[in-house]
């Protein structure tokens, strides 16, 4: 079973409230209950015990058997936040077990490794406390980069989240923003449905997942609630997400556009310094024709266009055979007509869709590693995505030192 919020409360339906007979569910104890790759939260309205120890002791027990449950599962839970709350919802104490949550405990050794073996000197990665804090028009932003494509349906949203993933994996702080706000999708490809958008001190609080820092509209909403927005509060909606976030420092901020050149595009441009936008298109004729546009629309706003990535590419079925379902390299040739860069192929996986609808992006980079270099082997997903992501810094190292964002570093290893 996998850990949801039913499985902690399941759990918990386990552990009994000290001196009575009931468990923590049965008694009306657990009010609220959150969890995200690793990282629970959970609030307890308690008014029989009123002392710190045997508050902690009460948190210690729901640790010792959510984590001893969820390793059987193969998903433990490595923190546990305890929030003991009065009948009004006022938070009296607050006591957390564990450690850091795997997401980011992963991205940190990954960037040690990298750093240790060198391969990171290339990179153009530069450390957070460095940042240009102005180039973006976000504190502590050092680059911005939109996702856009002209029409929808070609897999935009996808390749936004597994951007600021891979970018993560190499040891970039980033951070995620659904600027989609028609049809939001990083609910479900991030696995956000059980977690609370909370709000400390006047500023959204990003989410912290697969090593990223995310945030959407659709958390904001109703799930099924239809999204129709006039333009000034389009407008609106676009500027809270981004000036009402609190980001941190970031080395990259990933936007995710809707399709089409309408009004959140141009709230955009006029709101934030961007490093560039990224174009998604697939290589069939009319999704060209569309994403022509889209170039000419960023062009027109003074936005410089990094590249274009074809996604859809190829389809690698169960079997292993490559099919071109869309006809093979249309983007690319519509980058080299239009004189930009181009940015790499995404191939039609069933893994693929599965890890999307699963809210699980870093299982598309660790897929079948080490099995095979063709376009037909397990690993064709995870290789074209690299890629990408490195093709994608390569163009923003050189787009930042363009407009003066940056200088180019020589480092000695």
């Amino acid at each position: 079973m996998p850990v949801t919020k039913d499985f902690i409360r399941q759990t918990l339906s386990a552990v009994r409230l000290p001196g009575a007979e009931q468990n923590l569910v049965d008694s009306g104890a657990l009010r609220w209950v959150s969890y995200c790759d690793g990282f629970a939260s959970i609030r307890l309205f308690t008014p029989q015990i009123s002392e710190a120890k045997a508050r902690r002791g009460l948190s210690a027990g729901c640790f010792q058997a959510l984590k001893a449950r969820s390793e059987g599962e193969g998903e433990p839970i490595g923190q546990l936040t305890v929030e003991f709350v009065d009948g009004a919802g006022e938070v009296l104490e607050t006591v957390t077990l564990g450690g850091i949550d795997r997401a980011t405990e992963r991205r940190n050794d990954e960037g040690k490794e990298a750093t240790e073996s060198g391969s990171g000197a290339t990179s153009g990665h530069t450390p957070i406390g460095g940042l240009d804090q102005s180039s973006s028009g976000l504190a502590g932003v050092r680059h911005v980069i939109a996702v856009g494509a002209g029409k929808g349906g070609v897999g935009k949203s996808m390749v936004a989240v597994n951007l600021a993933v891979g970018l993560a994996r190499k040891g970039h702080a980033v951070g995620l923003m659904d600027g989609d706000i028609y049809g939001p999708s990083l609910p479900t490809m991030l696995r956000l449905d059980a977690l609370e958008q909370n709000v400390l001190q006047g500023k959204l609080q990003p989410y912290l997942v697969h090593g990223i820092k995310a945030i959407t509209i659709g958390k904001l909403v109703d799930p099924e609630k239809p999204l129709i927005w006039r333009g000034p509060m389009a407008h609106g909606a676009f500027k809270q997400l981004t000036e009402q976030t609190s980001w941190g420092e970031l080395d990259y901020l990933v936007i995710d556009l809707p399709p089409g050149t309408g009004d959140v595009p141009l709230t955009m441009a006029q709101t934030l310094k961007l490093t560039g936008a990224v174009i998604v298109c697939t290589p069939q004729k009319v999704a060209q024709d569309d994403a022509a546009r889209a170039v000419r629309m960023f062009q027109q706003l003074k936005v410089e266009v990094l590249g274009v990535i074809e996604n859809m590419s190829f389809f690698v079925g169960d079997d292993g055979k490559v099919y071109d379902i869309f006809g093979r390299g249309g983007a690319q040739q519509m980058a080299q007509r239009m004189n930009l860069p181009f940015l790499g192929q995404i191939p039609i996986t069933t893994s693929l869709r599965e890890n999307s609808d699963a809210g699980d992006p870093s299982a598309n980079f660790a897929e079948g590693e080490g099995h095979g270099d063709g376009p037909d082997s397990r690993g064709a997903l995870a290789r074209a995505l690299g890629e990408v992501v490195s093709n994608v810094e390569k163009q923003v190292a050189l787009a930042g030192i363009r407009q003066g964002h940056d200088r180019p570093t020589l480092r000695v290893s």
